[in-house]
């Protein structure tokens, strides 16, 4: 049996963004970048997942992070609302 480790790896990435969507607000609690980065979930993403955040310093209220693995991404979006999107990048 041969195991597609991209594949597998895409899954779990795929699976943690849409825990994410479900439920942010088990996820998306910061009052710094600094939070954001130190954020226990980010490793659960699989190993090569890069992400970058901003917003929050000097006392703003609005947070941006973008979360890749390969073309998937997540994209959140904190303002009066909370917005995320997941998908793929085009070619």
């Amino acid at each position: 049996m041969l195991i597609d480790f991209i594949q597998s790896q895409l899954t779990q990435f795929d699976e943690m963004a849409a825990r994410i969507q479900a439920a942010p607000e088990k996820y998306i609690n910061f009052d710094s970048v600094s939070d954001f980065y130190k954020a226990k979930w980010l490793n659960d993403f699989p190993r090569g997942t890069t992400w970058s955040a901003t917003g929050l310093d000097d006392g703003a209220e609005q947070f941006y992070a973008i979360i890749e693995y390969r073309k998937h991404f997540v994209s959140i979006s904190c303002t009066e609302k909370i917005e995320i999107r997941c998908g793929i990048h085009p070619e």
